[in-house]
C-alpha cells in the first residue's frame, strides 16, 4: 500500500491562492469547496490551517485588537450568508472563528485535541467558512472591496 502523500509548501500555496482568486472575482461557496476538496487528504486538517492563518492575516490587515476588536456577534450572518449550517455545525464553525482569532492573537490552537471529537472529517471545510468570513469582515471594516484585501493578503 503506497505510503499517504503529506501536503507541501506548494499545496498550501495553491490552496491560499484558489481560496483567495476565488474571494476575488465573487465565487460561490459550492464552487470553492468544490476545487478546494481535493486539497484535502482524508484524516488531515490540512488545508483547514492555511485558511486559518489567512484569516489571522485579514485581522492583521484591518487592524482588528484588543483595543479594538471585531464583533463577533452577528458575524455568520453579516458575512457568510450561504451558510445554513445548525447545531453542531455551528460550534464547528465557532472553534474555526475562534482558532484564528488566537492564532492573528500570538496563541497556536490545540487542532487535534478538538477536533477528534468531532468524529468528522469536515474541519477544514469550517477553516474555510473562517477565512471566508474574516476576509469579508476585514473588508467590511476597512470600507473596501474583498478583492482588495485578497490581494493585500496575496502579496
Amino acid at each position: 500500500m503506497p505510503a499517504k502523500k503529506q501536503p507541501t509548501a506548494q499545496d498550501a500555496v495553491n490552496a491560499s491562492r484558489i481560496l483567495l482568486d476565488g474571494l476575488a472575482r465573487g465565487a460561490d461557496l459550492a464552487d470553492l469547496v468544490d476545487e478546494l476538496q481535493p486539497l484535502h487528504p482524508r484524516n488531515n486538517t490540512f488545508p483547514g490551517e492555511v485558511f486559518l492563518h489567512l484569516a489571522a492575516g485579514a485581522l492583521a490587515w484591518c487592524g482588528a485588537s484588543r483595543a479594538d476588536p471585531i464583533d463577533l456577534e452577528g458575524l455568520r450572518e453579516r458575512f457568510l450568508p450561504e451558510y445554513t449550517g445548525w447545531g453542531k455545525d455551528r460550534r464547528k464553525l465557532q472553534f474555526a472563528v475562534l482558532s484564528a482569532a488566537a492564532l492573528h492573537g500570538g496563541a497556536e490552537p490545540d487542532l487535534l485535541d478538538e477536533i477528534i471529537w468531532w468524529q468528522t472529517d469536515d474541519f477544514w471545510y469550517y477553516a474555510l467558512l473562517a477565512g471566508i468570513a474574516y476576509i469579508r469582515a476585514a473588508a467590511d471594516r476597512a470600507g473596501v472591496p474583498v478583492a482588495q484585501v485578497c490581494e493585500a493578503l496575496t502579496a
